[in-house]
């Protein structure tokens, strides 16, 4: 792959249509991608909830076959080999792996996607870089700052796409927003954004210490982590609720409303960032990440503020999680399920709602666990993936625009964490005028793991 696409306008293969719109929109190339001479081959490294549905997704629009996947837990990985059988039309079973190295050695799939918890996202994602395959990551991409630069740098050695997980930008209705309100000049300038999380999605419990199951590999789950000591299944909600995992509910909530608005308004690297916040309410449980907090990200002329809460009513009932750009013409306020446009003065409000695709996708209808309002989304951003593939060109969610959505994530709790703004050189790799918060850039690995580094891609 010719180093030049890097440079190149991102195509927004999406743009104005739905994923169920995709192919007759685009002719013989849309058919071509549904229906492959040779199907690609894809591995799966985490066999949870979302590494499941991100997979399930893929084999909906395109021909696959599941060669590999690769849990830590036996009992999913099992279950998730069952559930691939039925679903694949060769019915194959796909070979089955404790520890994705082991997968990764046989150097045989075209895709990879990882659906595993944060602390894991830099390792699979440049080790399948290495061994030649293209990565769908969920987001966030990283749980330091030095994980992501070292991503993006091997993204680019290697010659690989890599979409992240930050799907909102390939959700139907908000590509509308973009297009007909945003782009079309109806909002005017854009001079204050606010984003929020009031969700109660904070695990507030006190699981006594108990016998790691004999099915769960809790050594290779924890990995590069600290070891906590073992208090039930980390799976799906309670690994979220650690620090030594994530980056809390700033990391795993705002990273996607802050990429939305960097998208729809087209920013880069925040000039600084400042936040507050902590344990205010909810002391009683395990929990150690902020259950209420407060962050500024400062563009040209331009303030993002992100609020979460997990405790008490949403400021907006109608808008618990979402972003609202108030323009000198206008407001624009957005979900993951619907939008609605305000104008200043005269003119016509807009609204619409998310886009469902269940009649043209059943199965999603008996799948367990999937995010229905989410699944559209989520099938035009693997098509906008298979095409930058396939045409050599960058996805929507590049990791470069993960990396700039993460780690203004990160900086914000570290921002909290020392007590004063940040600026950011990701050039330099450092915090300005800034040395211990510049330390806190890397995160310290637990051995034998070795943390990556830019400078190993160079």
């Amino acid at each position: 792959m010719d180093q030049n696409i890097f440079n190149i306008n991102r195509r927004h293969f999406l743009k104005g249509t739905t994923a169920a719109m995709v192919l007759s929109s685009f002719g013989a190339y849309g058919f071509e991608l549904m229906h492959r001479a040779k199907p690609w081959r894809v591995g799966l490294i985490g066999t949870g909830w979302y590494g499941k549905s991100d997979l399930f997704r893929l084999m909906q629009v395109t021909q696959v076959e599941v060669i590999s996947i690769c849990d830590v837990d036996r009992k999913l990985l099992t279950e998730a080999a069952t559930l691939i059988s039925q679903r694949q039309q060769s019915r194959k079973t796909p070979r089955m792996y404790g520890d994705y190295r082991n997968m990764l050695a046989e150097k045989d799939l075209d895709i990879v996607i990882i659906g595993t918890p944060d602390h894991w996202h830099a390792l699979q994602t440049i080790e399948a870089l290495k061994s030649g395959a293209h990565v769908y990551v969920q987001k966030p991409i990283s749980t330091d700052i030095v994980e992501g630069e070292a991503m993006v740098a091997a993204a680019r050695k290697y010659n690989k796409i890599v979409q992240v997980g930050t799907q909102r930008k390939s959700t139907p209705h908000l590509i509308d927003a973009k297009k007909n309100i945003v782009d079309a000049g109806l909002l005017g300038k854009v001079s204050h954004v606010e984003m929020c999380c009031y969700y109660h999605m904070r695990a507030n419990d006190n699981p006594p210490i108990q016998s790691i199951p004999e099915y769960l590999d809790y050594e290779m789950w924890t990995g590069p982590a600290p070891l906590r000591p073992y208090d039930g299944l980390p799976h799906t909600r309670w690994w979220r609720t650690f620090m030594e995992y994530g980056n809390g509910i700033m990391g795993d909530m705002c990273v996607h409303m802050l990429d939305t608005v960097r998208w729809m308004l087209a920013l880069d690297w925040p000039k600084q960032i400042s936040s507050t916040g902590g344990i205010y309410v909810q002391k009683e449980g395990k929990s150690n990440i902020a259950d209420t907090q407060t962050a500024i990200f400062e563009f040209e002329e331009l303030n993002c503020v992100w609020q979460h809460r997990s405790w008490g009513t949403p400021a907006d009932p109608e808008y618990p999680w979402s972003f609202k750009l108030y323009g000198e013409k206008g407001t624009l306020m957005g979900s993951t399920m619907k939008y609605d446009f305000i104008p200043h003065g005269e003119g016509k409000k807009i609204h619409m709602d998310v886009v469902y695709e269940k009649e043209k996708y059943p199965e999603d209808l008996t799948e367990k666990g999937i995010e229905l309002n989410a699944a559209p989304a989520t099938r035009g951003h693997m098509l906008d993936f298979l095409t930058a593939i396939d045409q050599n060109t960058l996805p929507i969610a590049d990791i470069r625009e993960g990396h700039i959505s993460t780690a203004s994530c990160i900086l914000a709790n570290l921002s909290m964490a020392t007590g004063r703004p940040l600026i950011y050189d990701p050039h330099k790799i450092i915090v300005v005028n800034d040395q211990e918060a510049t330390a806190l850039l890397q995160r310290e690995y637990r051995a034998p793991w070795k943390h990556p580094h830019p400078k190993d891609f160079l």
